[in-house]
């Protein structure tokens, strides 16, 4: 392989890379939506079980979650978005006014700049000029370079959805045999098998949170499963008290 073809190759594979990210972007927003969704309605489950409720109270409890919890989540990553997006907009329209207005001392910034990154004489001279020369370059820069404001590729609505489908869809698993049990007849613990359906979770949210985090897997598993463990240690216990106290 020549290096022509050696170029193009790397540029394809790059492509590729890039169209996998489209969607991936959104990778964290799944994960901890799912990782929200799933513990805090296990922790239902458990506070309900804690404190001997039925099964159907069980459904109440957990969709009620579900929604209000997973909505209230959804828009805060949506209005978190956002602000980011609002603050770099804010900052981008502040260069240009200072572009307008300030220009000499705008020029030395740039000079400053590229000076700090090792150019110097003409070379130095010609760097600032072909940046100066226009004005979204310039600002690019100056986004970048001195405030280190970097545009978000995110949506903030795909981001507030995407956080809202995966709380729902992750944090669904600890009420899936309670709805099955209200259709049909099934015999055993439903709580038990609810947590064992939950674990699978865990393990599947840890194991892409391993990809987010770019940590261990196993360390990314034993942590989600550890949280899901104490958080419904502790409603169950909740659960339980108020059971003996109250009912």
């Amino acid at each position: 392989m020549n290096a022509k073809e050696k170029a193009k190759h790397i540029h394809q594979q790059q492509e590729q890379s890039d169209s996998g990210r489209s969607w991936g972007r959104y990778l964290p927003e799944f994960v901890y939506g799912g990782i929200d969704g799933s513990v805090t309605t296990f922790a239902v489950v458990a506070g309900a079980a804690g404190a001997g409720l039925e099964g159907n109270i069980v459904l109440i409890l957990g969709f009620a979650n579900l929604i209000a919890d997973g909505f209230s989540m959804s828009v805060g990553a949506y209005l978190s978005a956002k602000s980011a997006l609002d603050m770099y907009d804010k900052h981008r329209k502040r260069e240009y006014w200072e572009i307008e207005n300030l220009r000499e001392y705008e020029v030395e910034e740039i000079r400053e700049i590229y000076a700090a990154k090792g150019f110097e004489g003409d070379l130095l001279e010609q760097v600032v000029a072909k940046i100066t020369e226009d004005k979204d370059r310039w600002v690019d820069v100056m986004m970048k370079e001195e405030l280190e404001m970097i545009p978000e590729a995110k949506s903030p609505l795909a981001t507030g959805v995407a956080t809202f489908l995966s709380f729902f869809a992750v944090g669904l698993l600890p009420l899936i045999i309670f709805v099955m049990a209200y259709w049909v007849n099934i015999t055993g613990n439903l709580y038990l098998i609810a947590s064992l359906i939950t674990l699978a979770g865990f393990i599947g949210i840890g194991y892409s949170k391993s990809y987010v985090t770019e940590t261990g897997r196993l360390r990314a598993i034993g942590e989600t499963v550890m949280l899901g463990v104490i958080a419904a240690a502790l409603a169950y216990a909740v659960g339980d008290v108020l059971e003996k106290i109250i009912l």
